[in-house]
């Protein structure tokens, strides 16, 4: 109730929110005011309209600006702000213990705020928004590398690498998956920027409204920092509560770019330093003279899938019968380790390292290479007058980096004339490939001697459904496999359970050594040379924590005088290396290959 003399006040206002009411005859007029008109008093009262009522406020607003959503608003930001400074890079420590830290950055940026005047306080705060944000975003990207790669994102480098994962998820999950995939990834990261922003905004408005709380606060977060630093507390391994992992990860991200930018300039001098650039060719490979020269990549055929025991078993025996057939028809073999410059993936890099001899370990080095004249394994074979062959059932577009290694023809997923259906990822089974290969090129007489380069890829990710390995003559033009395809299980029965994608791994393994052995055995003649090995271990779904880059290398040949000549290299006879059998750089392969089968030898 409104008491004599004092001013309405409509209805959802409080009187606290007016400004020094006074009564109606104390009020002055507002400056811009009109004066009175002289004859308004001839106007009968009943014909001036009545002031309309202030509108009440709908019932979203008033919610939105009722003080405990505003205060829970606020604890929303401090808490992303807080979550933002200590989120982690890898996967393992999304937990609740994982951010159990005590970040000093936010003692430092709460001191910078308190010392900043507004308005700079407001560009400092956006600014350091974007920053939380992009760092949100960068971690992310880190646990997707881990995961798959075991490396972290590289800021400079890796962005080239988001178009193959594209075609990595058209291929195997579809168009719309892939669309889907990156609208998904736009909208999560401008929602990510957004949200760090705002938090930080909001919270620096609190600062600014309060600074000396403020202050006690940075100083009592930088006490109990102080002391936890020192007495080493943890509660997850490896991750210390007294955090500063803001600060060191984009110090890190900071050196890691330079250290990109810098490295095409160091690589430059790689290239170029090549013993072996202007060997004439009657020099090159005297050894293998004669002799039809393959060399396969199995996808995803690791250390592990031979030593591990999840996989050794089921490994080991095919590797034991494919050397008793492979005796029987009077081939021999070695073995060895290679260390690969890539892990789960990105096979690509591993190709160019084993043939050029340089270690290619980013999409930088690779695309300055293939823009180069350096030698190759391909390359001195051609140069040598052997016939240069790429296989690649892979390859679903145009690959113009077969131009820079020397093949003369690619054959790959567009004329190899498959009719039966996809395997996930996998345009065609690997015995479909091997069967189209031995007709259009290895079974042809009159032929020159052939130098082939032929990644095999039924055993990659998400290894299912599985192609069946049967009679040779039953392959056709592949339609044979639309009922296997039928009957396999799909990615949804198996990516549920990291057992069964451990299974599924080590089935693809199987499928594809004992259909390449066995395609030796059948169909192999005396000249055949194979050098067979892995391209990179699978990923950490698979291969597990610490595995290492280590892969399986196999030279299989009738010719005992093809396997003489690798005497000095310790290693083990037969399919299976041992575990300490040498293990090389897979970039010391091509000059070791080079050296013992040259004149020079």
């Amino acid at each position: 109730m409104n008491h004599p003399g004092q001013p309405s006040v409509p209805h959802g206002v409080q009187p606290t929110d007016l400004a020094d009411p006074k009564t109606d005859d104390d009020a002055e007029p507002a400056p811009d005011a009109p004066a009175p008109d002289a004859t308004a008093g001839d106007t009968p009262a009943a014909d001036t309209p009545a002031a309309a009522p202030p509108k009440e406020p709908g019932r979203v607003r008033r919610i939105l600006s009722h003080p405990r959503f505003q205060t829970g608003l606020t604890v929303l930001a401090c808490v992303v702000v807080f979550a933002a400074l200590v989120y982690p890079n890898v996967v393992k420590r999304l937990s609740l213990g994982g951010f159990a830290r005590i970040p000093i950055e936010a003692a430092v940026g709460i001191a910078v705020l308190i010392l900043l005047p507004a308005r700079p306080r407001k560009i400092v705060a956006a600014a350091g928004g974007a920053v939380l944000g992009w760092l949100i975003i960068e971690k992310s990207l880190d646990m997707g590398w881990f995961e798959i790669l075991n490396r972290p994102f590289d800021p400079v480098l890796d962005w080239i690498l988001f178009d193959d994962t594209y075609g990595f998820i058209r291929d195997s999950y579809g168009q719309a998956s892939a669309y889907a995939a990156i609208v998904g990834g736009l909208l999560g990261a401008v929602a990510v920027l957004a949200l760090t922003v705002w938090a930080v905004l909001r919270v620096t408005a609190l600062v600014g409204r309060h600074r000396r709380v403020s202050a006690y606060t940075a100083g009592g977060i930088t006490a109990v920092w102080t002391v936890v630093f020192l007495t080493g507390v943890q509660v997850v391994p490896k991750a210390p509560v007294a955090a500063r992992s803001t600060v060191t990860y984009a110090w890190d991200r900071a050196r890691q770019a330079g250290a990109g930018i810098a490295n095409s300039a160091t690589f430059a001098k790689e290239i170029k330093n090549d013993p072996f650039k202007t060997v004439p060719g009657d020099q090159l490979l005297t050894g293998l003279a004669g002799k039809d020269v393959v060399f396969t990549f199995v996808e995803s055929y690791g250390r592990n899938a031979v030593e591990s025991p999840e996989f050794a078993a089921g490994t080991e025996a095919v590797l034991d019968r494919g050397a008793a057939g492979l005796a029987t028809a009077g081939f021999a073999a070695r073995s060895g380790w290679l260390t690969s410059p890539t892990f789960g993936g990105n096979s690509w890099l591993a190709h160019s390292t084993l043939l050029s001899g340089l270690w290619i370990n980013n999409q930088s080095r690779y695309r300055n290479l293939t823009a180069s004249d350096r030698l190759t394994l391909t390359s001195a074979f051609k140069r040598a007058q052997w016939d240069t062959v790429s296989v690649m059932p892979g390859a679903t577009r145009a690959w113009p980096e077969g131009k820079f290694y020397g093949y003369n023809r690619v054959w790959d997923s567009r004329n190899l004339g498959y009719q039966g259906p996809k395997f996930s990822w996998a345009p065609m089974p690997d015995q479909y490939t091997l069967k189209q290969f031995t007709e259009r090129e290895y079974g042809k007489s009159g032929r020159a001697p052939l130098m082939v380069e032929m990644p095999l890829v039924s055993s990659h990710t998400p290894w299912t459904p599985l192609p069946a390995f049967m009679d040779w003559d039953e392959i056709g033009d592949g339609s044979v496999y639309h009922g296997v395809v039928a009957d396999a299980p799909k990615k949804a029965d198996i990516w549920g359970s990291t057992g069964k994608v451990r299974a599924a791994y080590g089935k693809s393994i199987e499928y594809t050594l004992t259909t390449l052995l066995d395609w030796v055995r059948e169909y192999g003649d005396d000249n055949l040379v194979l050098v067979f090995l892995g391209d990179h271990q699978p990923a950490k779904v698979v291969s597990g924590e610490n595995a290492s880059h280590d892969v399986p290398i196999t030279i299989v040949a009738k010719d005992p005088k093809v396997l003489d000549r690798i005497d000095g290299w310790g290693w083990t006879d037969g399919l299976k290396p041992a575990t300490d059998a040498p293990v090389w750089p897979m970039n010391a392969f091509r000059d070791r290959f080079l050296t013992a089968y040259g004149s020079a030898h």
